[in-house]
C-alpha cells in the first residue's frame, strides 16, 4: 500500500474511534438503534389490549329473530355480512339492525365457493372470471343500498376463498375487494390479525359456531395476550347445532368483553379497520 493510502486509512480509523468514544461518553449504546428508531408496538385506543369483532354471515333468519335482542341488550355492535335475497325475508328486522348501529357488510349476491362443495357446484369459483366477480360484488352493494339505505364498506369472502378460475388461469380477487372496500374478512383462518402488519383487504376470520363460552374466551385471551384483532365468524344464532353460535355463549361473551377490566375493544369490523388504517398510515405502512 502506498504511503498516501496508509495515511488516509489511518485518518479514517481515527475518526471512527473518535465517534465511538464520543457516543460512549454520552451514554449511547452504539450497538443498537435509538429508542426513536426502534419499532413502536401497536397501541389500541383507551388502553385496550386487543380488539374483537363479532360477525355473522348470510343474513340468516335467526340473526334477526334471536341474535339482535342479545346484542342490543348488551349494547354490542356486530357486523352482518348479508346476501340481498336473504335480507328480503326479514326486511323490517334488518332495517331495525341498521337503526341500532350494526354494520351491514357485503357477502356477494350468490355466495360462490369452490365447486368441491356440492352446494356450490353450479356456482363454482373455478368457473368465475374477474369480470364476473366484479359484477357480483357491485350488484350486491347496489341491492343492499337499495334495500337498507346503507352502502357496505367491508366484505366477507364466501367460504373464506379468494380466487377465481382454475389451474394456470387462477387469479386472486383480493385486488377487486381492495378497490371497493375498507376491509375484506376471511374465514376458518388459524390466527387473529396482527394490527400493525395485516393487509386489511384480507384480514383473518375465526369461526365460533358450536363453541362454548369457555372455548371462545380462550381465543379472546390469546388475542389479548398478543395484542391482536380477533374477528369471530358465526352463522345461525340459537341452541348449539351445526353452524350455530350458541346464544348463551354469545351473551356471556358480550358481558365479558364489555367489562373494562378485561381490556377488550368490542366493535364492528368497519370501526376497528378504520382505526388500524390510520395507525398503519401514521408509520408509513
Amino acid at each position: 500500500m502506498s504511503s498516501g493510502r496508509k495515511r488516509c486509512a489511518t485518518i479514517a480509523l481515527a475518526l471512527c474511534c473518535a465517534i465511538f468514544v464520543c457516543a460512549t461518553a454520552r451514554g449511547q449504546d452504539v450497538s443498537r438503534p435509538s429508542t426513536a428508531e426502534a419499532k413502536k408496538p401497536f397501541t389500541w385506543p383507551a388502553g385496550k389490549r386487543a380488539a374483537v369483532s363479532l360477525t355473522f354471515d348470510d343474513a340468516r333468519l335467526s340473526q334477526i329473530d334471536t341474535g339482535l335482542a342479545i346484542l342490543d341488550k348488551y349494547g354490542v355492535k356486530a357486523t352482518f355480512y348479508v346476501q340481498p335475497a336473504n335480507v328480503k325475508e326479514r326486511l323490517e328486522g334488518w332495517k331495525k339492525a341498521v337503526a341500532s348501529g350494526h354494520e351491514i357488510g357485503n357477502h356477494t349476491s350468490s355466495h360462490p365457493c369452490t365447486g368441491n362443495y356440492a352446494f356450490s357446484r353450479d356456482n363454482a369459483l373455478e368457473d368465475y372470471t374477474l369480470a364476473r366477480m366484479e359484477k357480483e360484488l357491485d350488484s350486491a352493494n347496489a341491492e343492499i343500498q337499495r334495500l337498507l339505505g346503507v352502502k357496505p364498506v367491508t366484505f366477507a369472502y364466501p367460504c373464506g376463498q379468494k380466487f377465481v378460475g382454475r389451474g394456470r388461469e387462477v387469479k386472486s380477487y383480493v385486488p377487486l375487494v381492495a378497490e371497493r372496500f375498507l376491509a375484506g374478512r376471511g374465514y376458518l383462518d388459524e390466527a387473529a390479525s396482527d394490527p400493525g402488519f395485516c393487509d386489511l383487504a384480507q384480514v383473518e376470520g375465526t369461526g365460533f359456531d358450536n363453541m362454548s363460552f369457555e372455548q371462545i374466551k380462550k381465543l379472546v385471551i390469546q388475542a389479548r395476550n398478543e395484542g391482536r384483532w380477533l374477528i369471530l365468524v358465526g352463522h345461525e344464532i340459537g341452541k348449539p347445532a351445526f353452524q350455530t353460535t350458541d346464544a348463551a355463549a354469545l351473551a356471556a361473551l358480550c358481558e365479558y368483553a364489555r367489562d373494562p377490566a378485561n381490556g377488550i375493544w368490542l366493535d364492528t369490523v368497519e370501526a376497528v379497520a378504520r382505526y388500524i388504517q390510520r395507525e398503519q398510515a401514521s408509520v408509513g405502512r
